[in-house]
């Protein structure tokens, strides 16, 4: 076979009888790497076009800014989207609206709308003491008279109290808490000096003789045992006395209906709170802890308040190193300026993403705090991966040519990987993700991923085309000044000649005469990138159209072309990082006593993954994702302390008609309803018959009639009106049927408080379908809970299973299929790692690291996949020598990228936000699972480990290698190579 340098290899090589896949793969790669060739000759011709044109557009993109609006349905982005809760919760509503619920409004039990709440604790004694009774009562009268102005000025300004917000009763009196009315019945028999009615826990009865449940109003509770001990805080049985409480909990109700009441409301709110804080200063013995409808809303949105900061202190730390990465000793070769303008690149598209989605009304939360940290991932990668290609061009050759090379070289594998960024983030943004958060996420950082590939392509490209004409122009690579000749350099001063460091200094006689007009530090660079070149370097193309590595369509210099190449022959013009790796790195990690502790490593890696895998946990409590020392987070830490002993009140609603007379029914609702604390109609309806002596088992036409007429017109059971809906029967005057009716129940907890919830959900589900009572359960809290799992799971399923089908489909495209597989695993062992790592680091599986699992697919495969391409495509030499070559080619930017990619997410950690901290756990241990794999694992497994590194792929089995010698010619104009066999 006649061999060929690398670029010329499709037309000198000798046909040989091959697979016909491999040569169709080999033909379709070979077209896309002559298409991307073309567009680089393309944008290099019009570098002003391409370098404007991005610009121009963000600026115009900027402006709708003015559009720019907040997330304000927190609740709905943060719960499953489709689920059974939310049709039961509407089930609910449209039977037992808020307004019905005149005498029982119990905390939780149903979604209020418009609301304020505090948790009043006492720092010593309970709060049940006199004195701190007639405080509380103090703040509640406080809180009853507050007013607030809306508008705030003006003529027709007017001022609304809680008695004109509140929700009132059939009385047209506000409904209040239970514990509101047990405390003034205590206050006032302790200032008459009378006996004080006894105070019960969970449910007390009221001097009404109305039944009242105080668990969530009541917390930190010592009760009285039967022989007068002390029982600890939150035991005991039904209705047992209160010996003290350590917090209390008070919510007021308010009526939105209309803009104008909901504006009322919510200014309302915002006094509440500021009410608060002014009465917790003046009486310090308590510990007030608000929360209002807004609050989440508002704490939510508080954390990218507070990154503002750290976001410019990432931006500025990362272009500090983005700088250093892209600076080598020589001045002219040194690029600083790229990396800064591929900062620039990314911001530009960052800027043109969200004046898109501010254009097509889309809002913003805090959760896209982690898009900008795709975009720079992804984008570093492709830059740092375009640099180190251009490095690898001839100096001699025109800029077109080069960003041609370049274009051939790198954008294939960068279009590859940003098609699997956009397949993982474009099914999690399908309608099958039944997260609103995860899926706004992801459909939003695909959009940015597409402008940031476009503007990698054209900004950023053509910026390399200006500063491959001042390398031409042999100009500093910093200050853009013409660096003079060796022999006037000799007579400035010393730190003026370190500034103005090239080859010039380095320069030796050439074998050849330089060409004319060829300066000559660039024939210089032309005989060490000519000289010693190996025909099997022809085939050294790329290994696959995903990720794939190829050469250029020129010669390499030599020390990355020839593998066997044993020094650099300018080493103290390397790049540091690169000179690391090229003569410390790689041979210490390929070294063969290195290779058994890397494999022990990655055992060791594996098995902490898999002892985190099997600990992972679900998130499902909203406060988690909300700024710290908020409202939300303190209120919720005292709700967790002291009012923890009890489930939120879970409502049983029976919503067909039941043939509640039937002894059998009665039997099997108070069997439902056994273990619970609980408020029951039908209960207190049953004990009601017995105290009478009649019977329980009557025909319908009497228990129905009773029932009204009897039981709901005594005043100690004439609230539970309001859980009972009667529906007239056909007419004749007959007893009208129980249409629906609900109970109240309240189940004990433990610590694991969500998890039980969600065991109980599922368990009395599965009770609803066998009896023959129809009913359902529902509490707000369970649209959070309800397969909140399997909801928050299941995009991170998709986009793994698109990237496998994904790698599975383009290894029919790719000349070494391969490195499909290899890819497909190391994203699995990085997923796999990631999840384990950041259980093992307290990150629970909610939104937010959904989102940055999903990502993280598409930064593992930036990370690995070209060092696993240009391990692949290479053929002739050991696997040692080849993986030496694939770090120096692709794990050097790969290490720059995770450097700068590292230095900003440190700011970030720092920011006071539970959701950031998620946000960066989650990104760290991505870069840091990447880097392990492109930098260890895979440099050491594929020194054993297929695809092999025959030295002859010819029939007849010959491998003997040919060379070839690169003979320099002159002509009139330019350096022609003339490829003589040898």
């Amino acid at each position: 076979m006649l061999a060929s340098a690398p670029g010329l290899s499709g037309r000198w090589e000798r046909l040989e009888p091959r697979p016909r896949a491999r040569m169709l793969r080999q033909v379709l790669h070979a077209g896309l790497r002559t298409s991307f060739h073309a567009l680089g000759r393309f944008v290099a011709s019009h570098p002003v076009f391409f370098a404007s044109a991005p610009v121009l557009l963000s600026i115009l993109l900027g402006a709708s800014f003015s559009r720019y609006r907040v997330e304000e349905d927190v609740g709905s982005l943060l719960a499953p989207k489709h689920s059974l809760a939310k049709i039961e919760g509407n089930l609910v509503d449209s039977l037992f609206p808020v307004n019905r619920s005149k005498h029982a409004l119990y905390s939780d039990l149903q979604t209020p709308g418009r609301y304020g709440r505090v948790i009043v604790t006492s720092r010593k004694g309970s709060v049940l003491d006199p004195v701190h009774l007639d405080t509380v009562l103090k703040l509640h009268k406080r809180i009853y008279q507050m007013q607030v102005t809306v508008p705030a000025t003006g003529v027709n300004s007017f001022n609304y109290s809680f008695s004109y917000l509140c929700l009132p009763d059939d009385k047209n009196v506000c409904i209040i808490d239970d514990i509101i009315r047990a405390m003034e019945e205590i206050q006032s028999a302790r200032t008459s000096n009378s006996s004080v009615p006894p105070l019960r826990y969970p449910i007390t009865e009221l001097a009404d003789g109305r039944q009242a449940y105080i668990g969530h109003q009541l917390g930190g509770v010592q009760g009285w045992a039967p022989n007068g001990a002390v029982r600890g805080q939150g035991t005991g049985a039904r209705g047992e006395g209160v010996r003290s409480a350590r917090a209390l909990q008070l919510t007021y109700y308010l009526q939105a209906r209309g803009g104008l009441m909901d504006r009322v409301a919510s200014q309302w709110e915002k006094a509440f709170c500021a009410e608060l804080q002014h009465f917790a200063a003046l009486h310090p013995k308590l510990g007030l802890y608000p929360s209002t409808s807004s609050s989440l809303r508002t704490d939510f949105q508080f954390s990218s308040v507070l990154a503002h900061q750290p976001l410019l202190a990432s931006l500025g730390a990362c272009s500090v190193l983005v700088v250093l990465c892209c600076s080598m000793r020589d001045c002219v070769r040194s690029k600083p300026w790229l990396g800064l303008l591929a900062l620039l690149s990314i911001t530009l598209s960052g800027l043109t993403a969200a004046g898109i989605l501010n254009l097509t009304g889309a809002t913003y939360n805090s959760t896209y705090l982690g898009i900008p940290f795709v975009m720079l991932g992804h984008g570093l990668f492709g830059s740092f991966e375009m640099l180190s290609s251009w490095r690898r061009t001839r100096e001699d050759q025109h800029v077109k040519e080069r960003v041609a090379s370049v274009f051939e070289d790198v954008m294939l594998r960068l279009s590859g990987s940003t098609m699997l960024h956009l397949m993982t983030l474009g099914l999690a943004a399908s309608p099958l993700t039944n997260m609103e958060a995860v899926r706004l996420f992801c459909r939003t950082a695909a959009l940015a991923v597409t402008i940031s590939y476009v503007y990698m392509l054209s900004f950023y490209s053509s910026c390399l085309v200006f500063t491959g004409y001042l390398e031409t122009g042999y100009r500093h690579g910093c200050f853009c000044r013409r660096v003079p000749k060796p022999d006037r350099l000799d007579s400035k001063p010393a730190w003026y000649r370190c500034l103005m460091y090239t080859r010039y200094q380095d320069e030796a006689p050439a074998a050849n005469p330089p060409p004319h007009g060829v300066d000559p530090g660039h024939a210089h660079a032309a005989n060490s990138s000519l000289t010693n070149t190996h025909a099997h370097a022809a085939n050294n193309t790329a290994a696959g159209g995903l990720v794939a590595n190829s050469t250029h369509g020129h010669p390499h210099p030599h020390p990355l072309t020839h593998p066997t190449a044993n020094m650099d022959p300018n080493p103290q013009d390397s790049h540091l990082l690169l000179g690391c790796v090229r003569r410390c790195y790689g041979d210490w990690i390929t070294n063969t006593y290195v290779k058994p502790f890397v494999v022990l490593l990655y055992l060791v890696y594996i098995s902490f993954g898999l002892m985190g895998f099997l600990q992972v946990t679900q998130g499902s409590d909203p406060s988690a994702l909300v700024a710290m020392d908020t409202a939300t987070v303190l209120y919720t830490r005292a709700q967790q302390r002291y009012f923890s002993s009890y489930s939120p009140v879970i409502g049983f609603y029976i919503y067909e008609s039941a043939p509640y007379w039937n002894a059998s029914v009665q039997r099997d609702l108070l069997e439902y309803a056994k273990g619970f604390q609980r408020i029951s109609w039908l209960e207190a309806y049953l004990n009601y018959l017995t105290d009478r002596n009649q019977s329980t088992s009557q025909p319908r036409e009497n228990f129905t009639n009773t029932l009204r007429h009897g039981f709901l017109r005594e005043p100690q059971y004439a609230h539970f009106a309001d859980d009972i809906i009667f529906a007239e029967r056909g007419g004749g005057g007959e007893e009208p049927d129980v249409a629906a009716s609900r109970i109240f129940l309240v189940a004990k907890t433990t610590e694991n408080k969500r998890e039980e919830m969600s065991v109980l959900l599922d368990t009395l589900r599965r009770l609803s379908l066998t009896s023959r009572v129809r009913f359902l359960i529902f509490n707000p809290s369970f649209v959070y809970l309800d397969r909140y799992a399997a909801a928050v799971s299941s995009p991170l399923r998709h986009s793994l299973l698109a990237v496998l089908f994904l790698l599975g489909l383009s290894s029919l495209a790719v000349v070494e299929p391969l490195v499909s597989v290899w890819l497909g695993l190391t994203v699995l062992s990085v997923q796999f790692g990631v999840l384990g790592f950041m259980t093992l680091w307290g990150v629970e599986l909610d939104c937010m690291s959904v989102m940055c699992l999903i990502s993280a697919l598409g930064h593992s495969a930036d990370c690995s996949g070209p060092l696993l391409c240009g391990f692949s495509s290479g053929r002739g030499d050991s696997r040692t020598r080849w993986v030496r070559v694939a770090l120096e080619r692709h794990g050097v930017p790969s290490l720059q990228t995770l450097i700068c990619y590292g230095a900003a997410l440190v700011p970030v950690g720092t920011v006071r936000s539970n959701l950031t901290h998620t946000l960066f756990r989650c990104l760290a241990l991505t870069a840091g699972c990447s880097a392990l794999h492109t930098l260890a694992f895979l440099p050491t497994l594929l020194t054993f480990l297929p695809p092999s590194k025959s030295r002859g792929e010819r029939p007849d089995g010959e491998a003997q290698r040919q060379e070839v010698e690169c003979v320099e010619m002159n002509d009139s104009t330019r350096v022609v190579d003339q490829i003589t066999t040898v």
